[in-house]
């Protein structure tokens, strides 16, 4: 039985299993290492972080992704965005040099039982760990608007759906979205010969201006700190302190975690969605259907105005939705024995650990309970330290055997996720 299994190879789970392995744990680590970001995001993009917040993480703050640029010959400089291709390769670069050998077999099913865990591989075998760390991504969690959902895949996709856009050149697309997924797929459409136009509900785009100089004055640096989600007191706040911001109360976290760092488009891209793409604002889908040809959306304004159009094909840019419900690899027991915030996503105490004793959950599922930095790779950094602290208490203080004991509510054994506050 391992001390703990990895589910996930993604930049949480190669964290996490750097800081476990350097901690002298028997892990095993499953997954396809990178793989969202090998598959599921087109050629050509870039991520919207800084170089300097999108390292993974190890003990000692190793095999950063400067260190990486630096032996390949690229540029990870401030301001300089880095290929979406290049940083799938260096996720492939840190796992062979930070993390024991990654089992690229896919988890099928998670079941709790006495002592700890099982976990079904896709070819049938079973695995028994004490703890299990789920650090599944942001693909369990795709959001499509419901008016969506009824049309068939030839005619409606995911922003998430697509590593090769070139499907489409010559093609009418409409983008439902107005955040940087819908921004930069509208761009790289139009780059691959596609005629485009976006559709947000916003009454305009907005814009992440260029950022500030790293060195600057010493008073403009205490007026906007750097931070690894952008300038500014409060990004700083949320990128450095998800300890602080787990102990805020419950409302305000909701808020926060549902409206900080709303959508919005890179300053980089901006010019190519401007001279390329239509983006017509202020509409909402309110019915779609098929239609010879494609697909045919009514749409509606905020002030009830009504417009319809037809198009070859929609592409929902709409994010993700991470509920419980939703972490369909936990049997339906395990899953329902998860404490659901208002929200529906499953509170996290404050190690991690979900409310079931030795699930730690890792990665956008846990954005609810320790901010907005858990939505990129910035926060996979405190999230694997932490993490694998509350996984050292739990093996000290379960037993290897034997059913797991609950513990006492409000004793310091309690790591569990915390009940929602009313």
């Amino acid at each position: 039985m391992y001390d703990l299994l990895v589910v996930g190879a993604g930049p949480y789970g190669l964290s996490i299993a750097s800081h476990a392995a350097a901690a002298g744990l028997d892990l095993r680590v499953l997954g396809r290492p990178m793989a969202c970001w090998r598959d599921n995001m087109p050629r050509g993009m870039f991520l919207k972080s800084e170089p300097w917040a999108s390292s993974l993480s190890a003990p000692g703050g190793r095999w950063r992704l400067e260190a990486y640029c630096a032996e390949q010959g690229l540029t990870a400089g401030h301001g300089r965005p880095v290929p979406v291709e290049a940083f799938a390769s260096y996720g492939l670069w840190f796992a062979r040099r930070a993390v024991p050998e990654v089992d690229p077999r896919t988890v099928a099913r998670v079941a709790a039982r006495p002592g700890g865990f099982e976990a079904v591989v896709e070819d049938g075998e079973v695995l028994l760990a004490r703890t299990v760390a789920l650090a599944v991504g942001v693909l369990p969690f795709v959001e499509v608007p419901a008016v969506l959902r009824p049309l068939r895949p030839a005619l409606v996709t995911h922003s998430s759906d697509h590593a090769d856009l070139a499907r489409f050149r010559g093609r009418d697309v409409t983008v439902v979205g107005g955040g940087q997924a819908a921004l930069e797929t509208a761009a790289l459409l139009a780059e691959e010969g596609a005629r485009v136009r976006v559709l947000a509900r916003a009454d305009r785009l907005r814009w992440n201006g260029t950022p500030p100089p790293l060195r600057r004055p010493w008073w403009q640096t205490v007026r906007s700190p750097h931070s690894g989600l952008g300038p500014g007191w409060r990004n700083w706040f949320y990128a450095e302190r998800p300890g602080l911001f787990w102990r805020l109360p419950e409302p305000t976290r909701a808020r926060v975690a549902a409206t900080a760092l709303g959508p919005a488009g890179a300053w980089w891209v901006r010019e190519r969605v401007e001279t390329a793409v239509e983006v017509l604002v202020d509409h909402e889908v309110a019915a779609a259907r098929p239609v010879p040809g494609g697909v045919r959306l009514d749409t509606v304004s905020r002030h009830g105005a009504p417009r319809t159009f037809e198009t070859e094909h929609v592409v929902a840019a709409t994010g993700f939705r991470a509920t419980r419900d939703r972490l369909g690899i936990l049997t339906p027991e395990l899953r329902d024995s998860l404490l659901p915030l208002p929200d529906g996503s499953p509170a996290v105490g404050r190690d991690f650990c979900s409310s079931h004793p030795g699930l730690f959950l890792a990665g956008l599922v846990t954005a609810s309970g320790f901010g907005p930095a858990m939505r990129f790779v910035h926060g996979a950094g405190y999230t694997a330290a932490t993490l694998v602290r509350g996984v050292r208490r739990h093996l000290r203080t379960a037993p290897a055997r034997g059913a797991v004991p609950a513990p006492v509510p409000g004793s310091r054994t309690d790591n569990r996720a915390p009940a929602p506050r009313a």
